[in-house]
């Protein structure tokens, strides 16, 4: 979940990224030949198991091929790079996967899945891999599957847990309260990687798109200091513009723009769309209870939760 600086951090600026509690889960288990079997029991979807070999040409599953192939590529590169961790190509393996975090809804889902898998995989494998190889091997699957739009943000702080700073490839965890963050979700998913090459051809055609990026870094940065601080009043305000300026950037939508109203009017110190945009969440900063009740209340608002920032981050259980 993003306190500041989506879209930003792929261009070098900085971002502040938290963990919050709620976790994906994988587990995986060696088979005796080659084969790999997935199975994602609950990913806020219908479900479903794929099995296939190095020689078939595509899973046999009866799903729609976006979703397959979606799911998919994230499981597969983290098979992969565990497999070239462990220096074995062809290990088969059972990969079951459970989460609480909606998918494509800007709380870092596929980022969670890709660390536990990693994480998952290598152990299973026999290699034990340090929290920041993890995420630096994470960053790799997300970069390639996102087509080069990724940044280091979502997988770093996956697997140290807690708030972290990005900017390149700079990461580092900070010191911060414990924020009294409310989450809403309006249900729905998005695409990253379209989002973001959205924003990459605005920046591209307008000068003051490009501003609006360097202005999200300098939020951020201002953002360090109240974080520092303590100044949930500062950080709230920070929120709103910082909600605005990805406005302008086009990655929000009719439903988030209506829940950060709510959560707004509610009492909360300021709210903002987390992640890529497009729909799914919204982060607000509120130590009572208006914030949550007005979203509850709210059409665009399919779910309403507080969440706690998680210190830990990827870890065998």
């Amino acid at each position: 979940m993003y306190l500041f600086g989506e879209h930003a951090v792929v261009y070098g600026e900085p971002a502040v990224p938290c963990a919050i509690e709620r976790r994906a889960t994988v587990t995986v288990a060696e088979r005796g030949d080659d084969r790999q079997r997935v199975s994602a029991a609950d990913l806020t979807l219908d479900g479903f198991t794929v099995e296939y070999g190095a020689s078939d040409d595509a899973p046999d599953v009866d799903v729609p091929t976006p979703l397959v192939e979606a799911a998919m590529g994230y499981v597969d590169a983290a098979m992969a790079t565990a497999r070239d961790a462990a220096d074995r190509p062809d290990a088969g393996l059972d990969v079951t996967i459970e989460s609480d975090i909606p998918l494509g809804a800007g709380l870092g889902s596929s980022a969670a899945v890709v660390v536990a898998a990693i994480d998952a995989a290598t152990r299973e494998l026999g290699v034990d891999l340090a929290p920041e190889a993890i995420a630096e091997r994470a960053y790799e699957v997300e970069r390639d599957v996102q087509s080069g739009e990724a940044s280091r943000a979502d997988t770093f702080c996956s697997a140290v847990g807690g708030a972290v700073r990005v900017e390149g490839s700079d990461c580092r965890t900070l010191a911060t309260p414990d924020l009294p963050f409310v989450v809403g979700y309006d249900g729905t998913s998005h695409d990253t990687g379209e989002l973001v090459a959205g924003v990459r051809a605005l920046r591209e055609e307008y000068d003051f798109a490009r501003d609006t990026v360097g202005s999200i870094g300098d939020l951020v940065r201002r953002g360090e200091e109240a974080l520092r601080e303590g100044d949930v009043a500062e950080l709230g305000r920070l929120m709103d513009v910082n909600h605005g300026l990805l406005a302008a950037l086009g990655v929000s939508a009719r439903s988030l723009d209506e829940m950060v109203w709510a959560a707004r009017e509610g009492g909360a110190a300021g709210a903002k769309l987390t992640g890529a945009g497009g729909g799914g969440c919204i982060v607000a900063l509120d130590d009572g209870a208006g914030a949550e009740t007005a979203l509850s209340l709210t059409p665009a608002c399919d779910e309403s939760f507080r969440a706690e920032l998680a210190t830990d981050g990827v870890r065998a259980e």
